[in-house]
């Protein structure tokens, strides 16, 4: 121990080079995993390294344990520099390297066009509601808004401060409506609709048709989840605290054509020009975030990128979705087949919806948690992004199950 403790203090100051195995800050936890009918290996996988917990939660989200490693590794002293990446000058070369780095990752993985600047930005999702429209249409100008949950129910409704917003088409919170019906305006500056409904768990399975009108995505909750062709959208963003990174930056890949028609009104801070200008530098970046995120992109491209990561996706909702469908009614998600998220599985149990809660205090126990659905609809819900590990949700679905044969 004092070897160790004395290797550490010579790392602080750059004495050695080679990384510190990374030990957890985090105490261990206790495991409760026994259950009358629980199969024993769902159960002894309730046990993860370093007493982590199969975390489901919405946002923040899981992160690959990888990435958690390397960032602890890196914490105190980055890479021999002496610093902490949250120290350094985000005008430094080291960080300007971590940046690059990132970009560069994330480029790679999307196959991101030449033509297409990213941002790391700040202010969430949520500010891209505002900047969009203060950037590509005036006040009397039309903007198209695809409605399929709560997120874009609330982009229509801060588009309509900024624009004429027009509602294309409104779902029922648990499907897409047929694009036949929907009412697109001839002269829209552009065409906004929400991937995946992290609330809902409502997923488009195909890019909308909305010819050669700019189309533009909230992508925050499938971010890198799966191949994407961003040729065809003017701008793609996604907070990073889903599938990507710690909360706090936000990813916007936008046409470079569109930079620089912001009106005259708009904020410097929310005219993308800004941003573009300075490769998201204009003031000081959330940083350490933005590292984060570039780990992360590094960990998917070593998985085998995106064509992979949607494999194992696509894997994991398959057993999830299972076990609800195997339970004959007893749990039920309520969403078409058709446009079912991989990413958030929302689910009820209709005939004894007290035995929701009993469902969600037994997971905890089992080291399962944040499967509470969201307090707009009750139920549960869980949230499968890339990190959370296969492992995790067999024994989901094995607790289910259990869950099932104990109460009907």
């Amino acid at each position: 121990m004092q070897q160790l403790q004395k290797q550490q203090q010579m790392r602080a100051v750059g004495g050695l080079n080679a990384r510190p195995v990374p030990r957890p800050f985090a105490p261990r936890l206790s495991v409760r995993a026994q259950t009358s009918t629980l199969d024993k290996g769902a159960a002894a996988s309730t046990s993860q390294p370093f007493g982590r917990l199969f975390n489901f939660s919405a946002g923040p989200a899981v992160l690959p344990l990888e990435v958690l490693q390397e960032a602890q590794a890196d914490l105190i002293n980055y890479k021999g520099t002496g610093m902490s990446v949250m120290e350094m000058s985000h005008r430094g070369k080291e960080f300007m390297g971590i940046a690059a780095k990132a970009e560069e990752d994330l480029r790679k993985l999307l196959n991101i066009p030449s033509n297409y600047k990213v941002l790391f930005l700040q202010g969430g999702a949520s500010t891209q509601f505002s900047m969009i429209p203060l950037n590509f249409a005036g006040p009397e100008d039309t903007t198209d808004n695809i409605v399929t949950g709560s997120w874009s129910k609330k982009t229509i409704d801060e588009a309509k401060k900024f624009s004429k917003a027009n509602l294309v088409a409104k779902g029922d919170n648990k499907s897409i409506p047929a694009p036949s019906t929907w009412n697109l305006s001839p002269d829209a500056k552009y065409v906004h609709y929400c991937d995946n409904e992290t609330i809902q768990g409502v997923e488009f399975k195909s890019v909308p048709d909305v010819g050669n009108k700019v189309l533009v995505s909230d992508m925050s909750s499938n971010f890198v989840s799966k191949p994407v062709d961003v040729s065809k959208y003017g701008l793609i963003y996604a907070g990073a605290q889903k599938n990507v990174g710690p909360a706090g930056v936000t990813i916007v890949i936008v046409r470079e054509d569109l930079v620089g028609k912001a009106r005259p009104d708009c904020p410097t801070m929310l005219d993308y020009k800004t941003h573009a200008e300075n490769e998201s530098m204009y003031n000081t970046p959330p940083c350490y975030a933005m590292y984060v995120c570039g780990l992360v992109f590094e960990h998917l491209l070593k998985k085998g990128g995106l064509e992979a990561v949607y494999a194992n996706n696509v894997e994991k909702a398959k057993i999830l979705y299972d076990a609800i469908e195997a339970s004959n009614g007893f749990y039920n998600n309520p969403v078409d087949p058709a446009c079912r998220s991989l990413m958030n599985v929302p689910f009820t149990i209709p005939s004894n919806p007290e035995l929701e809660k009993a469902f969600i205090k037994e997971a905890e126990k089992l080291n399962m948690v944040q499967l509470k659905g969201h307090r707009s609809v009750g139920g549960m819900r869980a949230s499968i992004y890339n990190a959370m590990p296969l492992d995790g949700v067999k024994t989901l679905a094995a607790f289910m199950k259990d869950f099932q044969a104990k109460n009907v």
